[in-house]
């Protein structure tokens, strides 16, 4: 697995984190966010890249800095 991929797979392993501790199931940050909880399952597993747009709703629904996602 290349540097890219490694970094993509944990970007999702973090928005899942974050998502757990607040108690959000996949379904209910996909209708808060207006996409499908497939969509949402496939960006937490690195099988979809996420766009900047949607990474930052996702911080802000989840209240936490963008730059969170990144800590790995």
């Amino acid at each position: 697995m290349d540097n890219k991929t490694t970094k993509i797979l944990q970007l999702g392993r973090n928005i899942f984190k974050y998502r757990k501790q607040k108690g959000y199931s996949q379904n209910e940050l996909a209708e808060m966010l207006d996409i499908s909880r497939e969509h949402l399952a496939k960006i937490e597993t690195a099988k979809r890249c996420i766009s900047l747009g949607l990474l930052i709703d996702i911080a802000e629904k989840l209240d936490i800095p963008v730059r969170d996602f990144f800590d790995f």
